[in-house]
């Protein structure tokens, strides 16, 4: 038996025939960059989201930095963010020249250590990012409770969390903003590279939008320095298709997710998970478990022909490309004992019980 980290065949094969309509409808059509599919996607997105606006963009590294543009945050300007993250999230924020000022993860959620936030805030803060890694949501009532407090933007980097929801509200819209990567592998993933801008802020869509063709609303008339960040009619019509299965999917990652923290369990070797709370919070983009002797567990996997994956073993604070911000070690002991040990393993719709049972029972009988 070989199991792989992600098999999207499992997933695109029970839908083939929609997204072979879809692709021939786009090609009939002959009108490739936002167009009706785009704004199809864009309005069912928002509804599904329940925000008034949605914005379809290039990626999700644009969907951030689209927002921070548009709220006007730059240079001088501090950029609260999760230590524990893709550097997609730190990117964003250096992009459009303003200082990112990272916090500590919280070693039960893996998420970013709400207890941390304020004590970074200063008189240049404009706003907080928050990252729903692997799925999980951050308490966002606690966030937004800071962010009102200071008087600050709440942000939501949610590329991991697509259908996930608390207190009665999808990932994406607790605050000014929410920015969805739709890569492959997402829980809702094109067939290529798309993301999107949520808000409730109509001006601020209109930003977004604008900044994201050009920095123009009318063709040739240009009113901000803007970039080419548009989602492709293609990718917007695979979305559409595979929208209307996120939820049943979802209810299967948790399912998944479920089974493995009720099965895994080894005397020998310590295994930690996250918090087991399945719930409509977490809808388990990626599995991670953290284990001390990671490297000979994967030798241990790939020998059994389990495919295991890492998330994300150099942090950004180490990252060449960030050395002249001078983070400090003892800053982010948690999210660098994190990227050390995490190990990610197979989880996704279409795994059968059999690998599922599988996987638990390697796990359980590594040495």
């Amino acid at each position: 038996m070989r199991i792989e980290y992600l098999n999207l065949s499992r997933i695109h094969n029970s839908i083939r025939s929609e997204l072979d309509a879809a692709y021939n409808s786009v090609l009939d059509n002959e009108w490739f960059i936002r167009g009706e599919y785009c704004l199809k996607f864009e309005e069912e997105f928002a509804k599904y989201c329940n925000v008034s606006y949605c914005v379809g963009v290039g990626n999700g590294l644009d969907a951030i930095s689209l927002i921070l543009k548009a709220l006007n945050i730059g240079s001088g300007d501090e950029v609260i963010v999760p230590a524990n993250t893709f550097i997609a999230s730190i990117l964003a924020i250096t992009e459009v020249g303003a200082t990112p000022v990272l916090i500590d993860a919280s070693y039960s959620t893996l998420n970013i250590d709400i207890s941390q936030i304020e004590k970074k805030i200063t008189k240049n803060t404009k706003a907080i990012i928050v990252v729903h890694l692997y799925g999980r949501m951050v308490e966002m009532s606690a966030v937004s409770n800071i962010a009102k407090k200071h008087n600050l933007f709440l942000i939501e980097d949610a590329a991991q969390s697509h259908g996930a929801m608390q207190n009665g509200k999808r990932a994406g819209c607790h605050g000014v903003a929410g920015a969805f990567s739709f890569y492959p592998g997402k829980n809702l993933g094109a067939l290529g590279d798309a993301g999107a801008v949520v808000t409730n802020d109509k001006s601020l869509a209109e930003r977004v939008k604008e900044i994201a063709n050009y920095g123009s609303k009318e063709k040739y008339v240009h009113n901000y320095i803007g970039v080419n960040s548009r989602m492709d009619e293609l990718q917007a019509a695979f979305l559409s298709v595979k929208l209307k299965y996120l939820d049943e999917w979802n209810i299967e990652r948790r399912r998944i997710g479920y089974i493995y923290c009720s099965n895994i369990f080894n005397s020998k070797i310590n295994i930690t998970m996250q918090e087991n709370d399945f719930n409509s919070d977490n809808v388990v983009h990626i599995f991670p478990i953290l284990v001390e002797e990671r490297e000979r567990l994967f030798e241990y996997l790939n020998g059994l022909n389990i495919q295991a994956y890492i998330h994300y073993p150099i942090p950004v604070y180490k990252q060449a490309a960030y050395k002249e911000m001078n983070w400090c070690d003892s800053d982010y002991m948690i999210t660098n004992k994190i990227c050390n040990t995490e190990v990610s393993i197979p989880l996704y719709p279409g795994l059968t019980n059999e690998e599922i049972k599988y996987v638990c029972s390697a796990l359980c009988n590594f040495k």
